[in-house]
């Protein structure tokens, strides 16, 4: 069968240019999309009289019975029909003759691909909405379980403050649930129908675009031509709310590698998500977390390759802009298996509940506390400060933690401290005292969590 636009040519193609401009082998993944948006178009056609109810019909029948065949692994792309459009086309002339041909008419391959693209992202950010609530649903049964745990909190990775080990891992739950808000707010644009747009200038055709998007359930019909089929930012706008979540993703999975650290023993992921080594019989790699940060780096290029390829592109389409699809269907792939991944992996997760309790009791993170303990005894901040870090040097230099130190090193410090210095610094009272809005005291945890189940 000679080309579908080959009507201009007096030369066959190339074939290393066939082969290399195809897009088959990578936009065949819009094949559910590419019937979906002909038979709504196809309808409309018939509903406007552009062509006849028993053609309208026909070409339904036909498209329905190529996406059976779909369905059960029956059809074959070809290179030579180029792209997911022509060969879905192709196999509907097959089918039912050339009143297939009929379908392509009101419409071009520049509108018909960026609708195919809006139908597939829109289903896969659906999706990906429902797997992050799953992720946040396995962080929340961890921090349930583990309100009154108490772990040493970090900067620059050097201990800091005690804090309980729910207030830390609900972190993420936070960072995900604006992450989610990202995609649901995306699904405005991501919401457009293109159809019926043409190449560029829309068509001669009285086309009923409001009823096609209405069909394939779009809130709204892009009001400019040019634009419907020239512009990529709702591709752009889910590749960047993915790169941030992968970024957010990649930070726990970081933390879930230093936690099960043998210098850590924080955690211990379930075997299932763990790989041995092939020369050292004892050990547990946590193989799945640092797939999720490396993976992160891919999401990041498919980001910047797509913001790349479309910012010298002078208005309408380009063949530049066929290097759009691989980078999407791969970052929607990447996201959704590093998800489904995620949340059993922390369901599964084992907190080492005494570990946490021992690193915390073994440290200077409740010093602070003893800053806040001369302050409301009527020193200075900042001379207090100095004073605790005088402390610190001692307890240092002679071996001792703070809860070690006896009455008499204290007062040689200072003559405000009393015996109740040693309740104020006991780590569970160094976490429930941090009462303030969002802190990490118990109550405020549990304020926290009813507030974060609401949202669920």
């Amino acid at each position: 069968m000679s080309k579908l636009w080959g009507g201009r040519f007096t030369k066959e193609t190339n074939k290393l240019v066939e082969e290399q401009t195809a897009s088959i082998s990578f936009d065949q993944k819009l094949a559910n999309e590419d019937i979906q948006g002909s038979i709504a178009h196809v309808n409309m056609l018939a509903t406007t009289g552009i062509i006849t109810e028993d053609e309208g019909a026909t070409i339904t029948k036909g498209l329905k019975a190529v996406q059976n065949k779909l369905e059960n692994g029956e059809l074959t792309f070809s290179v030579e029909h180029e792209d997911i459009h022509m060969n879905i086309e192709k196999f509907l002339i097959d089918e039912i003759g050339p009143v297939g041909g009929k379908l392509h008419t009101g419409r071009s391959r520049n509108d018909q691909v960026a609708t195919d693209m809006h139908l597939y992202l829109k289903n896969h950010t659906e999706d990906i909405i429902e797997l992050v609530k799953g992720t946040q649903k396995a962080i929340l049964n961890q921090a349930s379980e583990h309100i009154d745990t108490i772990l040493p909190g970090y900067t620059h990775l050097q201990r800091a403050q005690p804090i309980s080990f729910s207030h830390h891992i609900l972190t993420y739950f936070w960072m995900l649930q604006r992450d989610k808000e990202r995609l649901q707010d995306s699904l405005k644009r991501v919401s457009g129908s293109p159809l019926g747009a043409g190449a560029l200038a829309g068509t001669t055709f009285p086309l009923d675009r409001k009823q096609v998007a209405d069909e394939l359930g779009f809130d709204y019909v892009y009001p400019n031509s040019i634009d419907a089929v020239s512009d990529r930012d709702f591709i752009l706008e889910f590749m960047s709310a993915a790169s941030i979540m992968m970024m957010h993703i990649s930070r726990l999975a970081e933390e879930m590698v230093i936690w099960s650290s043998q210098e850590f023993q924080f955690i211990e992921l379930d075997d299932s998500f763990c790989t041995g080594s092939s020369i050292m019989p004892q050990k547990k790699n946590p193989d799945v977390p640092e797939l999720l940060r490396a993976k992160t780096g891919r999401v990041y290029g498919n980001l910047m390759g797509l913001l790349t390829v479309l910012k010298g592109l002078p208005l309408a389409y380009n063949k530049d802009m066929q290097e759009d699809k691989e980078g999407m269907f791969d970052t929607v792939e990447t996201l959704e298996g590093s998800l489904m991944m995620l949340a059993p992996m922390i369901d599964t997760m084992m907190v080492k509940v005494d570990n946490m309790k021992q690193a915390v009791s073994e440290d200077y993170s409740n010093a602070t506390d003893i800053a806040d303990y001369l302050v409301t005894k009527g020193m200075p901040f900042r001379q207090s400060h100095e004073v605790i870090g005088k402390i610190v040097l001692y307890g240092i230099d002679n071996n001792k933690y703070l809860l070690d130190l006896t009455m008499e090193e204290y007062k040689s410090f200072s003559e405000l401290f009393e015996d109740d210095i040693y309740r104020v610094l006991a780590p569970e009272e160094v976490v429930a005292n941090r009462r303030s809005y969002g802190g990490t005291s118990q109550s405020q945890v549990k304020e926290q969590l009813k507030l974060a189940k609401g949202l669920m």
